[in-house]
């Protein structure tokens, strides 16, 4: 999942995209404001719900929740604090009804010991009953000899959003090769038989492939030898590029700088390279304007390449502007996707039929002090439109954490429609 990385926000007095100050229409005007985090009773109840196939609904009440990684601290030196969850409601995110994951209350041990290390990974309905369940990494022990443990949990979801400890993922002997770490979990249907898979990390050019459903006790349904890949990073979220059925992914060829590969879905799952792409840090897959397949965006410090028209691209652009992160949303609901790339500052690129060009991209937050960055653009409040949840980052005990909405007219960022901060979930 893209949302492991550290961010907040900054006020930033303009609806971009359009580069047009003042309100925008259809923001819920006469609706009473949002209640902020530092306002909010001390805990609000988990919404139960029923089960839906809403993505990031750990509850199963049809709104998206929110995962928040690198919590911020009481102290700087104080242990990992966890893994935050904001449950979304009819109106968006409601961060009164949060929870924090730890590993002392969600982790299961191993060998008696609980893990250090309790990060988010990857999110999907992995059991098939209605609830999203979280993949999340540790550390378990191990001595450097022979192959390492499986460093993977799973946290199920239930009526009452992510609750119990978790449970150790089973990655059979012969779905591994060689002997690195079985992590880098990427989602999908890749087999297209309506079940959640996993894909992992292996080595030697080859990914790990786990059939879903899986059992409460983390076991796949089936998994066969690991497949040959034109990398062995797997990235996600993964999105069906080809619209065959079949969920498909990227995967790099080594972490930093480097080339990557759009791996294609099928009956036997990832087992097909389709479009080569060129160098970069970062990828982003979206629709950007020039036809219905779906693009790619591949970021670098030298500037960002546009792959038109997947699997196999039919044209390719480069902007001038460098995208050490990038990630792809639909803010204005008009069926095309937007850029974001972020690093050093954040700007967005509207798409348009023809394309992307340096021309209609908009600095959408300034330069601050501290460290912004996009923690995810999703739709959570319903309406079909992307949000944007960004991050500023100001040292390990202070962050803040905005929401701004997606409109008719694009994303609204006058005034964030929620704003908190990741220390409300320290335990006291």
């Amino acid at each position: 999942m893209r949302s492991g990385r550290t961010y907040t926000a900054v006020a930033v007095g303009c609806v971009f995209l359009l580069g047009a100050c003042g309100p925008a229409d259809g923001t819920g005007a006469g609706q009473p404001p949002r209640t902020k985090l530092a306002e909010a009773p001390a805990s609000l109840p988990v919404p139960r719900g029923e089960g839906s196939k809403v993505p990031d609904d750990f509850n199963g009440d049809g709104h998206r929740d929110l995962v928040l990684d690198d919590l911020v601290k009481a102290q700087s030196h104080a242990d990992d604090a966890g893994i935050g969850i904001v449950y979304g409601g009819p109106r968006g995110l409601a961060p009164g009804a949060r929870q924090l994951l730890s590993p002392k209350k969600q982790a299961a041990p191993a060998e008696g010991r609980l893990p250090a290390l309790f990060d988010a990974e990857d999110s999907c309905d992995l059991d098939g009953d209605g609830f999203t369940d979280l993949i999340v990494s540790t550390d378990p022990p191990y001595d450097g000899q022979g192959r390492p443990p499986v460093p993977l949990q799973i946290l199920f979801g239930s009526p009452s959003g992510l609750t119990g400890r978790g449970v150790k993922l089973t990655v059979p002997a012969r779905a591994r090769f060689g002997n690195d770490w079985p992590d880098q979990p990427v989602c999908g249907d890749f087999d297209g038989d309506g079940e959640k898979d996993l894909v992992l990390h292996a080595t030697g050019g080859r990914l790990s492939y786990l059939r879903g459903p899986f059992s409460r006790q983390g076991v796949p349904r089936a998994a066969g030898a690991p497949l040959p890949s034109p990398g062995e990073m797997p990235a996600g979220p993964a999105t069906d590029v080809d619209k065959d059925g079949y969920d498909d992914l990227v995967v790099r060829a080594t972490e930093g700088t480097g080339k990557a590969a759009v791996v294609l879905g099928g009956p036997t799952g990832p087992a097909r390279t389709g479009a080569l792409l060129p160098s970069g840090v970062d990828v982003a897959l979206g629709r950007f304007g020039r036809g219905r397949a779906l693009d790619a965006a591949v970021g670098g410090m030298g500037g960002t390449s546009l792959c038109y028209d997947l699997p196999v691209p039919a044209g390719r652009v480069t902007l001038a502007a460098a995208g050490s992160m990038l990630d792809a949303a639909d803010f204005d609901g008009d069926g095309r996707d937007e850029l974001l790339s972020s690093g050093s500052r954040l700007r967005v690129f509207r798409a348009a039929t023809a394309g992307f060009s340096t021309h209609n991209a908009v600095t959408v937050i300034p330069r601050a002090p501290g460290t912004t960055r996009v923690l995810a653009a999703a739709d959570f409040d319903g309406d079909g439109r992307a949000d944007l949840v960004v991050r500023t980052y100001r040292g390990e005990t202070q962050d803040t954490v905005a929401v701004y909405e997606g409109t008719a007219k694009g994303l609204l960022v006058t005034k964030p429609a929620v704003a908190f901060s990741t220390s409300e979930f320290l335990e006291p």
